[in-house]
């Protein structure tokens, strides 16, 4: 009976040990963030700054909802969040890039899955090609064949590129990967074309106009939208045909 007690002892000091380690660790690495935190990419430690300046301004709580969680917004979140890039250049940052440096990061930072030429490797999505193939019962769809505004491209790779590092790219490194990719698509055919929020929009996408405006709240939604009728809702109802002269009535051939 003693060893069994001298064991379970043992094992419970054991955890305490364990846990105490744990807590600490948390304390030191987790919960209490650097004033100016640093990572591999100046770039890219954005979310760690929001986090400390969160910690910093002690933040409230909001105790007004109607579960009494969460807080407020910072300013600085806002701004975090606050990446998309409107057809009409609304969002650009300034900057600009090469074709010849755009070729450069995206064989670093993207030839792996799209290839060095934007061609795609294996499975992963091809960046360049397909020209004329939407009408096709396969078509490609590539940022050259498909996409209407260039904004989308420079929104996307700046928001989720590269695959497992988003964001991590400076504002000229998305402006010259993209003058790469409109390269390979031969959008633009000269490899000293440097891309800019200044000429941004000079550049004309093949499929442009393959899209067609959403126009469903100003032609649908009225319509559809108000209370519907439940009583009285037509005056006279008459019978004009029968489906037996109109021939819509299946036949029973006993099969």
């Amino acid at each position: 009976m003693s060893k069994s007690r001298n064991l379970f002892f043992l094992s419970s000091l054991s955890l305490v040990f364990i846990f105490a380690l744990a807590y600490n660790f948390a304390d030191r690495n987790i919960t209490k963030l650097p004033s100016e935190p640093r990572t591999v990419n100046a770039e890219y430690d954005f979310d760690l700054r929001i986090i400390a300046a969160a910690n910093a301004a002690n933040a409230p709580r909001q105790t007004g909802g109607p579960l009494g969680l969460g807080r407020k917004a910072l300013d600085e979140e806002i701004t975090a969040w606050d990446l998309d890039i409107a057809p009409d250049g609304t969002g650009l940052p300034v900057g600009s890039g090469s074709v010849s440096y755009g070729e450069e990061i995206f064989s670093e930072q993207c030839g792996a899955c799209h290839g060095d030429f934007a061609e795609g490797v294996d499975r992963w999505p091809e960046l360049a090609g397909g020209e004329g193939t939407l009408a096709d019962d396969d078509p490609l769809k590539t940022v050259g064949s498909y996409w209407p505004y260039l904004s989308t491209a420079w929104d996307y790779i700046h928001r989720s590129m590269p695959f497992g590092y988003a964001q991590s790219l400076s504002d000229d490194d998305v402006y010259a990967m993209l003058a790469y990719i409109l390269y390979s698509n031969d959008i633009i055919d000269d490899e000293d074309f440097v891309l800019s929020n200044e000429n941004f929009l000079d550049v004309e996408m093949p499929n442009a106009e393959g899209f067609i405006i959403d126009d469903r709240d100003m032609t649908e939604y009225p319509v559809f939208s108000q209370d519907p009728c439940m009583e009285d809702c037509k005056v006279n109802v008459e019978v004009t045909m029968r489906a037996r002269v109109l021939d819509v009535t299946p036949e029973d051939d006993g099969s």
